[in-house]
Protein backbone atom coordinates (compact mmCIF):
# COMPACT_ATOMS: atom_id res chain seq x y z
CA UNK A 1 0.00 0.00 0.00
CA UNK A 2 2.78 2.47 0.86
CA UNK A 3 4.45 1.68 -2.49
CA UNK A 4 1.29 2.75 -4.32
CA UNK A 5 0.98 5.82 -2.12
CA UNK A 6 4.50 6.90 -3.07
CA UNK A 7 3.51 6.90 -6.75
CA UNK A 8 0.40 8.84 -5.82
CA UNK A 9 2.50 11.48 -4.07
CA UNK A 10 4.87 11.75 -7.03
CA UNK A 11 1.89 12.21 -9.33
CA UNK A 12 0.38 14.87 -7.08
CA UNK A 13 3.61 16.85 -6.85
CA UNK A 14 4.20 16.57 -10.60
CA UNK A 15 0.65 17.66 -11.43
CA UNK A 16 0.77 20.62 -9.07
CA UNK A 17 4.10 21.77 -10.50
CA UNK A 18 2.84 21.31 -14.05
CA UNK A 19 -0.40 23.24 -13.49
CA UNK A 20 1.47 26.00 -11.68
CA UNK A 21 3.94 26.06 -14.57
CA UNK A 22 1.15 26.58 -17.10
CA UNK A 23 0.00 29.62 -15.17
CA UNK A 24 3.60 30.81 -14.86
CA UNK A 25 4.12 30.50 -18.62
CA UNK A 26 1.34 33.00 -19.21
CA UNK A 27 2.95 35.40 -16.73
CA UNK A 28 6.34 34.94 -18.42
CA UNK A 29 4.69 35.67 -21.78
CA UNK A 30 3.46 38.99 -20.36
CA UNK A 31 6.91 39.76 -18.92
CA UNK A 32 5.84 39.70 -15.28
CA UNK A 33 8.41 39.27 -12.50
CA UNK A 34 6.67 36.26 -10.99
CA UNK A 35 6.67 33.67 -13.75
CA UNK A 36 7.25 30.02 -14.49
CA UNK A 37 9.45 29.16 -11.52
CA UNK A 38 7.48 31.19 -8.99
CA UNK A 39 4.06 29.81 -9.90
CA UNK A 40 5.41 26.25 -10.16
CA UNK A 41 6.98 26.52 -6.72
CA UNK A 42 3.86 28.01 -5.13
CA UNK A 43 1.68 25.19 -6.50
CA UNK A 44 4.24 22.53 -5.60
CA UNK A 45 4.78 23.86 -2.07
CA UNK A 46 1.10 24.19 -1.26
CA UNK A 47 0.50 20.67 -2.59
CA UNK A 48 3.33 19.27 -0.48
CA UNK A 49 2.15 21.01 2.70
CA UNK A 50 -1.40 19.77 2.08
CA UNK A 51 -0.27 16.18 1.51
CA UNK A 52 1.83 16.28 4.68
CA UNK A 53 -1.04 17.80 6.69
CA UNK A 54 -3.47 15.13 5.51
CA UNK A 55 -0.99 12.31 6.17
CA UNK A 56 -0.37 13.60 9.69
CA UNK A 57 -4.13 13.77 10.26
CA UNK A 58 -4.60 10.24 8.89
CA UNK A 59 -2.01 9.01 11.37
CA UNK A 60 -3.77 10.87 14.20
CA UNK A 61 -0.63 12.90 14.84
CA UNK A 62 -1.96 16.39 14.28
CA UNK A 63 -5.05 18.32 13.16
CA UNK A 64 -4.42 19.38 9.52
CA UNK A 65 -6.35 22.65 9.69
CA UNK A 66 -3.56 24.82 11.18
CA UNK A 67 -1.16 23.66 8.46
CA UNK A 68 -3.71 24.38 5.75
CA UNK A 69 -4.50 27.79 7.26
CA UNK A 70 -0.75 28.51 7.35
CA UNK A 71 -0.62 28.06 3.56
CA UNK A 72 -3.21 30.81 3.10
CA UNK A 73 -1.46 33.08 5.61
CA UNK A 74 1.92 32.45 4.01
CA UNK A 75 0.53 33.29 0.60
CA UNK A 76 -0.88 36.50 2.01
CA UNK A 77 2.62 37.39 3.19
CA UNK A 78 4.15 36.58 -0.22
CA UNK A 79 1.35 38.41 -2.00
CA UNK A 80 1.87 41.51 0.12
CA UNK A 81 5.50 41.49 -0.97
CA UNK A 82 4.43 41.42 -4.61
CA UNK A 83 2.37 44.60 -4.31
CA UNK A 84 4.12 47.90 -4.98
CA UNK A 85 2.62 51.29 -4.28
CA UNK A 86 3.79 54.33 -6.18
CA UNK A 87 2.67 57.94 -6.15
CA UNK A 88 -0.72 57.37 -7.74
CA UNK A 89 -0.42 53.71 -8.72
CA UNK A 90 -0.62 50.29 -7.19
CA UNK A 91 1.08 47.44 -9.04
CA UNK A 92 1.23 43.73 -8.38
CA UNK A 93 -2.33 43.11 -7.24
CA UNK A 94 -2.98 40.67 -10.09
CA UNK A 95 0.28 38.88 -9.34
CA UNK A 96 -0.62 38.60 -5.66
CA UNK A 97 -4.09 37.28 -6.50
CA UNK A 98 -2.62 34.88 -9.05
CA UNK A 99 -0.15 33.47 -6.53
CA UNK A 100 -2.92 33.14 -3.93
CA UNK A 101 -5.26 31.20 -6.22
CA UNK A 102 -2.34 29.10 -7.50
CA UNK A 103 -1.65 28.06 -3.91
CA UNK A 104 -5.31 27.08 -3.56
CA UNK A 105 -5.02 25.04 -6.77
CA UNK A 106 -1.96 23.26 -5.33
CA UNK A 107 -3.96 22.52 -2.19
CA UNK A 108 -6.69 20.98 -4.36
CA UNK A 109 -4.12 18.67 -5.97
CA UNK A 110 -2.73 17.79 -2.54
CA UNK A 111 -6.26 16.91 -1.43
CA UNK A 112 -6.73 14.74 -4.55
CA UNK A 113 -9.36 17.04 -6.05
CA UNK A 114 -7.77 16.75 -9.48
CA UNK A 115 -10.71 17.88 -11.60
CA UNK A 116 -11.16 20.92 -9.37
CA UNK A 117 -7.46 21.77 -9.74
CA UNK A 118 -7.47 21.37 -13.53
CA UNK A 119 -10.63 23.47 -13.96
CA UNK A 120 -9.25 26.12 -11.61
CA UNK A 121 -6.07 26.29 -13.70
CA UNK A 122 -8.18 26.58 -16.85
CA UNK A 123 -10.19 29.43 -15.33
CA UNK A 124 -7.04 31.21 -14.11
CA UNK A 125 -5.67 31.08 -17.65
CA UNK A 126 -8.95 32.39 -19.09
CA UNK A 127 -8.82 35.26 -16.60
CA UNK A 128 -5.18 36.07 -17.31
CA UNK A 129 -5.43 35.71 -21.10
CA UNK A 130 -9.01 36.57 -21.95
CA UNK A 131 -9.91 39.15 -19.36
CA UNK A 132 -6.43 40.62 -19.65
CA UNK A 133 -7.01 41.25 -23.38
CA UNK A 134 -10.47 42.66 -22.69
CA UNK A 135 -9.08 44.94 -19.99
CA UNK A 136 -6.29 46.18 -22.27
CA UNK A 137 -8.67 46.89 -25.11
CA UNK A 138 -11.48 48.60 -23.24
CA UNK A 139 -10.47 49.67 -19.75
CA UNK A 140 -6.80 50.66 -19.57
CA UNK A 141 -6.08 54.27 -18.83
CA UNK A 142 -3.46 55.97 -20.93
CA UNK A 143 0.02 55.84 -19.44
CA UNK A 144 1.02 59.09 -17.77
Amino acid sequence: MIFFDNYQFVFQLFLAGLLGGLIGLEREHKGKEAGLQTYSLVALGSCLFTVIALLLAESNIVDPSPIIIAIAVGMGFIGAGAIFRGDNTVKGLTTAAGLWVTAAMGMAVGSQFYLLAVWTTFLILIIFFGLGLLEEKFFRKEKQ
